[in-house]
């Protein structure tokens, strides 16, 4: 396929080399002028969406997405497929459907899951919202980024489908911290801990694959000094993303909603900004009972 490729950060850099390696014809675009390997160049978005069968995003936030949406949407043939990858607000991502739509295309929201490493190894998740046969035809593509693509429905929820998962995350990942922090003060032993929760039924992802203590279960960024593999920077911006989307639905979300505030406290008071989100363990750590 003929790819446009917009967004060459930490993310699309690599999923657009991956795609050109695979013998896609990829052309990328970066404002920042970041570049990928194998992948040509272009000196606009517009330029780089001229012609592209598939249209892939790999954007920071909505504002972003919009206008670059402006800006692609006019440039790409009819039919062709817009394809973010962007992590965005529910709204955003439907609105930008709404106007791929009226302009002929086929829209798809598809954010990942997965991190750095998972962009660099092809081995990301995808979370697809939009038309059946639009993601049918992108599948390929799909393949070559990650391990597994979940078509979730309607355009949106792609977005609905990873903000709910990363709430999740969040919060786990938070009583994950709490407990062993709560363990350290009890005298029980690190290793014990895990042995037990590991295989027991307050099992989850956070603890057995992600473990936040050091030396404790498979290598993970605590063993590296808590340097992200997903910052908490990023898990704020989901947890902020899960909450707006909460309040427009009126739904109640009280352990998302303290999540939030922990990782805001942690990223903006603290010293989290630039830490891994699993380093809320060293902060607990150092804390009492208020």
């Amino acid at each position: 396929m003929k790819i446009g490729f917009i967004g060459l950060g930490n993310m699309g850099a690599p999923m657009a080399a991956n795609l050109a390696k695979a013998g896609h014809e990829v052309v990328g675009f970066d404002v920042a002028g970041a570049t990928a390997e194998a992948v040509a160049q272009a000196g606009s978005a517009a330029e780089a969406a001229s012609g592209a069968d598939v249209v892939i995003c790999m954007l920071p936030n909505g504002d972003i997405l919009r206008r670059v949406a402006d800006e692609v949407i006019p440039a790409m043939e009819r039919s062709a497929i817009l394809l973010d990858c962007s992590t965005v607000d529910v709204a955003s991502a439907r609105d930008v459907a709404a106007q791929a739509e009226a302009a002929g295309l086929r829209p798809l929201d598809a954010p990942v899951s997965g991190g750095t490493g998972g962009a660099q190894a092809g081995t990301l998740t995808f979370m697809v919202g939009g038309g059946a046969d639009a993601f049918a035809e992108a599948r390929p593509l799909f393949d070559v980024m990650g391990a597994k693509a979940v078509h979730c429905g309607p355009s949106g929820n792609g977005q609905a489908a990873k903000i709910c998962n990363n709430m999740i995350l969040g919060v786990t990942m938070i009583a994950t911290c709490e407990a062993f922090a709560l363990a350290d003060r009890l005298g029980l032993d690190r290793q014990a801990m895990f042995d037990v929760v590991s295989t027991s039924s307050g099992n989850s992802w956070s603890m057995s694959t992600y473990c936040p203590a050091p030396g404790v279960g498979p290598k993970s960024p605590a063993d590296n000094d808590y340097r992200p593999g997903f910052a908490a920077d990023l898990m704020l911006k989901d947890l902020r993303l899960s909450q707006q989307a909460a309040e427009t639905a009126d739904a109640d979300t009280p352990m998302g909603q303290l999540a939030a505030e922990l990782y805001r406290s942690f990223v903006e008071d603290e010293n989290g900004a630039g830490r891994d989100f699993s380093a809320m363990l060293p902060r607990f750590e150092g804390r009492g009972r208020s």
